[in-house]
């Protein structure tokens, strides 16, 4: 029997609304998430802690802790990516440690860590620390397709990581493309190479997930990754209900379906009541061409917004193509935060200015192996271009970063902006960012009395 990992409060609707999900919509169903029969549910790290005090004008910790007091069943998980942590770029080690700790504290009982270049030296730090807590950590395969990316290179990663003792190995297919009989094989491969429990996580982008889950099932995986619909498909994951009834009865899970029934219900009316200005058809609607060009539609738009901006709108067929060469020259990154930005960037620019005559900061830091160890080495002639003689560093990107946390812990407090530790982190993080949460903070009390009355309302009862 499979178990379920829900991503309702977390991936879904970063996939599907970008983020903007609150916290006050979320309280009305977590009692019937507390009973729903799943192993775990991701519902914290990836975009959630920026956007929240960026857009929302929350407290991620705040929501940690209410989600934490009422959710006790399944176990709280996080995505949590390497030493880039929830932002995007890398963070010392004491910085790493203190996150890592402070998470788990305030009730993370799972830590999923993952490195865009799956460069194990850049995970090294937050898996050790939260081993130490006595957390339940996941070792995370970024799953991409390439020439160098075969299941002989995703067992080497798994063997790195199984040496720093993670629990759990997850695959984790961030475009949609692990087709079934590939996801089949690899599960195959994991289990009888390590003996250990395998968690498969796709999106739906591409069409594929619902049958890549039946087949990884067959092949023993232990978790895979849902969540409940309407938050669910397009490009966020298969939908919890579909797979339920897609798998064979000896693999069903064992859930309460009306108590996901109910909550599926709760969020087709909040999401038209309240978030139906950020429901786009595009992104609930399956995209084959994911298949052949791996790009996340995410990136996609992104590129249609930035060349529209410059009246270039005509080059994104190029575009595109030249995103594939730009992987090819800087060793076949995966198309994920943050290697997907700087892929994205350096193959506009390319098509705009000729190859490699404007380069990135980010790229010239990506060459100069400041993100970490790519999986193919870079082409020679592009280190060359891009560099302009200087060496990429050979030691772990983070061996250069001074440690910040006292430093930071000493403006927070001469700011004014202290009101618990915590709050040192956020300015760590993201320093200005926070600084404009921290001016515009008010303490709204959630009170238990309105959950009933905001359930009643949005259904209508």
């Amino acid at each position: 029997m499979v178990q379920i990992v829900d991503l309702t409060l977390r991936d879904a609707h970063q996939s599907l609304i970008a983020t903007r999900f609150k916290t006050e919509d979320m309280i009305p169903i977590l009692d019937k998430i507390d009973r729903a029969g799943f192993y775990a549910i991701e519902m914290w790290g990836g975009a959630t802690f920026d956007v929240m005090i960026r857009y929302l004008k929350e407290d991620p910790w705040e929501r940690l802790r209410i989600i934490r007091e009422r959710v006790r069943k399944p176990k709280l998980m996080m995505l949590l990516r390497g030493q880039n942590l929830v932002g995007y770029r890398h963070y010392p080690d004491d910085v790493v440690e203190k996150f890592v700790e402070a998470a788990y504290n305030n009730g993370i009982d799972i830590f999923r860590v993952f490195d865009a270049l799956n460069d194990v030296r850049n995970m090294k730090t937050s898996i050790k620390k939260a081993k130490s807590l006595g957390a339940i950590v996941q070792g995370t395969l970024v799953y991409t397709i390439s020439p160098v990316h075969t299941i002989e290179h995703y067992l080497k990663v798994a063997e790195e990581l199984v040496a720093l003792e993670v629990d759990h190995i997850t695959i984790k297919d961030m475009s949609g493309i692990l087709d079934p009989y590939t996801g089949y094989n690899l599960v195959k491969a994991l289990k009888e190479h390590f003996k250990i429990p395998v968690d498969v996580h796709s999106h739906f982008t591409g069409g594929l997930a619902v049958a890549t889950y039946i087949k990884v099932v067959e092949a023993g995986a232990d978790f895979i990754d849902t969540a409940i619909s309407p938050l669910a498909f397009g490009t966020s994951h298969p939908g919890v209900q579909t797979i339920y009834y897609a798998l064979p009865p000896e693999h069903r899970p064992n859930l309460d379906m009306e108590a996901i029934r109910e909550i599926s219900e709760y969020l087709g009316k909040v999401l038209f009541a309240k978030y139906k200005e950020l429901l786009d058809i595009r992104v609930f609607m399956p995209d084959p061409n994911v298949l052949e060009h791996q790009i996340p539609g995410g990136m996609i738009s992104n590129f249609i917004a930035q060349l529209k901006q410059i009246g270039a709108e005509d080059k994104l067929k190029e575009v595109l193509e030249e995103v594939r060469r730009v992987r090819e020259d800087l060793g076949w990154p995966p198309l994920v935060t943050p290697a997907s930005q700087i892929v994205g960037a350096q193959a506009v620019l390319n098509v705009l200015y000729g190859r490699y005559q404007v380069v990135a900061k980010e790229t010239v830091n990506y060459v100069k192996g400041l993100y970490g160890r790519p999986p193919a080495p870079i082409k020679p002639e592009v280190v060359e271009m891009v560099l302009k003689g200087d060496k990429p560093i050979t030691v772990r990107p983070a061996d250069l970063l001074e440690p910040m946390y006292e430093k930071c812990r000493k403006e927070v407090l001469e700011k004014g902006f202290y009101s618990k530790e915590e709050d040192v982190l956020t300015y760590c993080l993201f320093p200005d960012v926070a600084q404009e949460f921290f001016k515009s903070r008010i303490k709204v009390p959630v009170v238990k009395q309105v959950e009933r009355d905001l359930w009643d309302d949005i259904l209508g009862y």
